[in-house]
């Protein structure tokens, strides 16, 4: 999704320490969360654009639990009070990690968008993507920013250890990406969107995606520049929100292009180690449902059958995570 000499600055900066411990986790509750039952699928996407999603493979899953909308600021807050976690772009950062980084530069932050005042090429994400030091999920853009007013949006700028780390303290875990998009898709076979055929149906808006020109031109056509709260558009069959749009999701695969060759049909839970031919030296993590910067000329990964895929140590502000947990009725 971005250029390796970015995303390794990106990771550098972001990156720090060891996993931090959190308290023993709230009484295990299904509140806000949505039964998926048990059944089967055709995963995948034979879109030409996305050839590290085929080939499109037939997948059955056991019944689970899911988050009905992504996790929120406000939900985020109540985890970070009870277990006074610090995100990975909240903590310090040690110099002995990182040698031949220039202290001044060693400095909590993350990954923010920063769209540019005029037309850019496509092929070199630094163009729209900036490290700002001290953004954080509490701080958005930056150290000015805060999240007034926006206590019911997705959290961001959340690593996946960060994300993983709020699952297990709610008593649940992150998706498998095959039960993502199982959900993503509400029973519907193949169909290019989660709602349907056509992106927008009779001219309304169904996600929060990239309208206009991008970077640089966001008409808002749906209604939002970045994020937007939580549920504000229709769910999809199954009942679930923000399943396209809004911010990528972070699932528990690791990411490799060549996965789905030899993806077992019963419950796959991802490869057992993580390749990236464009960053081979990176770690991923899958991430699905596209974000408020996915446009069709850019990215569209926002259909269920698309895949994403985000270095584990770099959170970024369009990225967050929804839970799931086992079990039936």
């Amino acid at each position: 999704m971005m250029k390796t000499n970015f995303f390794l600055c990106c990771a550098v900066l972001t990156m720090a320490g060891c996993a931090k411990s959190v308290s023993p986790p709230p009484t295990a509750s299904t509140e806000g969360m949505l039964l998926i039952k048990e059944g089967s699928f055709r995963m995948g996407s034979d879109d030409p654009r996305f050839q590290d999603a085929q080939p499109v493979h037939k997948v059955t899953l056991a019944s689970f639990w899911m988050d009905k909308n992504l996790v929120t600021n406000a939900e985020f807050e109540k985890f970070v009070r009870a277990t006074k976690y610090h995100t990975i772009a909240e903590r310090p950062l040690d110099p002995k990690e990182f040698p031949g980084v220039p202290v001044d530069k060693l400095v909590p932050g993350a990954v923010v968008f920063t769209p540019p005042d005029h037309e850019v090429r496509l092929d070199d994400v630094t163009q729209w993507w900036s490290y700002v030091p001290k953004a954080s999920w509490q701080h958005p853009e930056g150290p000015t920013s805060d999240l007034k007013g926006r206590e019911n949006h997705p959290v961001v700028h959340v690593a996946y250890e960060d994300a993983a780390a709020y699952a297990k303290w709610a008593g649940k875990r992150l998706p498998t990406e095959a039960e993502w998009e199982f959900a993503a898709r509400g029973g519907q076979d193949q169909k290019p969107f989660i709602w349907g055929d056509d992106f927008a149906p009779k001219g309304k808006q169904m996600a929060n995606t990239f309208n206009g020109d991008f970077p640089n031109k966001n008409t808002k056509t749906d209604g939002f520049e970045r994020t937007s709260p939580v549920g504000s558009f229709p769910a999809n069959a199954f009942g679930l929100h923000d399943m396209a749009g809004n911010v990528w999701q972070w699932c528990s695969d690791w990411y490799r292009p060549d996965y789905f060759a030899k993806s077992p049909e019963k419950s796959p839970q991802g490869p057992d180690d993580s390749l990236d031919p464009d960053e081979p030296g990176i770690q991923k993590r899958v991430q699905k449902g596209g974000s408020f910067l996915c446009c069709e000329a850019y990215c569209a990964r926002y259909m269920p059958g698309g895949r994403g895929k985000g270095d584990i140590n770099t959170g970024s502000s369009h990225v967050g995570f929804r839970c799931v947990k086992d079990g039936s009725l």
